[in-house]
């Protein structure tokens, strides 16, 4: 009998363990999910000035938060965002503090092996673009990678668009990183910079925003990007994840298939504009 009663226990305490491990499971059990997010990226996440004295969680806006919003609202859970700069947004997840990013990610092999990566929710032929965005005054004379030689070149820590700068900039001065595409644009506009890797239409966006700015991208240029970086994604921790996996992909593909997100981006990219993000 006491070896019976001890193989109970012994059960009761892997099931205890295994509830646990779910994270999923934990979410539902606490009735909130933490997304972590870095809102200096419109019309994917930023902060609306306008709602200073709202709730906490109602000032980050953007299709991404919107993604957020509806992902929280079918697990019929609460939304809980966590603002952090982009570096602390991607290890904070890889080590599980948190269990969700949301921050326009997209696929690197770095990345892949660090966290569990959704399927793709935003595919913009417009998006996948990325160039180079100097000052105006040095559009004759810079016009591609090859013209970096001797220049200092800036881009945001951790994402594609630094890994597509070391690959395929031959002979930068100097490579800069930095915590939030915004800071990358300000450093080429303030002289600190000459050359920002960066998305297109987040860069057009901005120019758009601050007609004053001085900025240009580099015209008939685009990065060469691997195929398998295409679409932005969720991403999660590796570790008990499975089930939010599951989950979270099939959320995302009912958003896909409705064409919620690509609603969200454009609602999201008119109203960034008008706020002059």
């Amino acid at each position: 009998m006491a070896a019976i009663g001890m193989a109970v226990v012994a059960l009761l305490a892997v099931t205890a363990h295994a509830a646990e491990a779910d994270r999923l499971a934990d979410i539902q059990r606490r009735g909130y999910i933490e997304v972590a997010t870095a809102p200096g990226f419109a019309p994917y996440e930023f902060i609306d000035p306008s709602k200073s004295g709202a709730e906490e969680n109602d000032k980050y806006v953007g299709s991404d938060m919107a993604l957020a919003r509806y992902i929280a609202d079918k697990l019929g859970v609460k939304l809980r965002i966590v603002p952090l700069e982009f570096g602390a947004m991607l290890a904070g997840v890889t080590e599980g503090k948190y269990d969700l990013a949301l921050g326009a990610l997209v696929y690197t092999p770095a990345r892949a092996e660090a966290m569990t990566l959704s399927h793709g929710y935003f595919f913009s032929k417009v998006t996948a673009r990325h160039g180079l965005l100097v000052r105006a005054s040095d559009l004759t004379t810079i016009k591609g990678p090859e013209d970096c030689a001797g220049k200092v070149v800036v881009a945001q820590s951790g994402s594609l668009q630094e890994l597509l700068a070391t690959l395929q900039i031959p002979k930068f001065k100097e490579f800069k990183r930095v915590s939030s595409v915004n800071d990358a644009f300000l450093m080429v506009q303030e002289k600190k910079a000459d050359v920002c890797v960066t998305n297109r239409a987040t860069a057009e966006l901005y120019i758009k925003a601050n007609k004053d700015c001085g900025l240009a991208m580099v015209p008939d240029f685009q990065f060469d990007v691997p195929e398998e970086t295409l679409g932005t994604r969720a991403g999660m921790p590796k570790k008990d994840s499975a089930a939010l996996e599951a989950k979270v992909n099939e959320i995302i593909d009912e958003v896909v298939a409705s064409g919620l997100y690509e609603k969200w981006y454009e609602e999201y990219s008119e109203y960034a504009a008008k706020l002059g993000l």
